[in-house]
């Protein structure tokens, strides 16, 4: 506690020493705690970081990241019908004709440059007292690159449908993006009434030319976008119709 104030002339302020209880003067304890603010405001001034609480070190700024990535992508399920019994080779030309942007009334450009197979999963109707089996197949090899010849089958029963949910093997060319081709992405077999989902990647690199359609469109209005089926053929003529009925060509 603080002593009372004492009304002291300017001629014997010298004469008196005002003390605390622990018998320190006042003015020892004042001249200690100015000792101790100078020294912390001249630690602040040689290593301001510290006393912010930062490391000592000098922190540089990093170059922008790289950027990965900025061609055109996109990764799409495509649904389709069976209007008839097939048993269909399907090639990379064919999954890159399904998406189209006219070019006339009758020809049409393929809307990306290369395509990869994710999953293909297929679902066959069941028929009453009989039996309906379905059969994948990623067939397309090429030298050293073979994957792993697996077909993939089920079949129906009762009102069970068959179903099949199989995805590319690592060295399976449709397991990686490929340009438009003959080469073979998939071997198809099933009855009419199957459903049909392909599970779609795509890209395009700028400055490349994308591959025309196979097969000619019909009363198409050139600039319009356009699907159809995984068979290559105009909606018209095709196996596999497309889900969505709009936008078909």
């Amino acid at each position: 506690m603080l002593p009372a104030p004492i009304s002291i002339g300017p001629g014997y302020a010298h004469r008196f020493v005002v003390k605390f209880k622990g018998g320190r003067p006042l003015s020892e304890i004042f001249h200690v705690l100015v000792m101790r603010s100078n020294n912390n405001n001249n630690n602040k001034k040689r290593n301001p970081r510290r006393a912010r609480g930062q490391s000592g070190r000098v922190q540089t700024i990093s170059h922008p990241p790289q950027l990965n990535g900025i061609e055109l992508r996109h990764s799409v399920t495509l649904r389709f019908r069976a209007v008839a019994n097939a048993a269909l080779t399907v090639s990379f030309q064919n999954l890159l004709d399904t998406m189209l942007v006219a070019t006339t009334a009758v020809a049409g450009t393929d809307m990306f440059q290369t395509v990869k197979v994710r999953r293909v999963q297929v679902w066959a109707v069941p028929v009453i007292g009989g039996a309906a089996s379905i059969a994948l197949e990623f067939g397309g090899t090429t030298a050293g690159i073979v994957g792993d010849q697996a077909i993939h089958t089920d079949t129906s029963m009762g009102i069970q449908p068959a179903h099949i949910s199989a995805r590319p093997s690592a060295k399976a060319l449709a397991s990686d993006f490929q340009i438009a081709s003959a080469a073979v992405a998939f071997i198809l077999t099933c009855p009419a009434g199957s459903v049909v989902d392909l599970e779609l990647s795509f890209r395009s690199q700028f400055n490349s030319v994308n591959a025309a359609a196979a097969n000619a469109l019909v009363g198409a209005t050139a600039g319009s976008q356009y699907l159809r089926g995984f068979d290559g053929l105009a909606t018209a003529g095709s196996n596999f119709v497309p889900e969505y009925v709009f936008g078909q060509i």
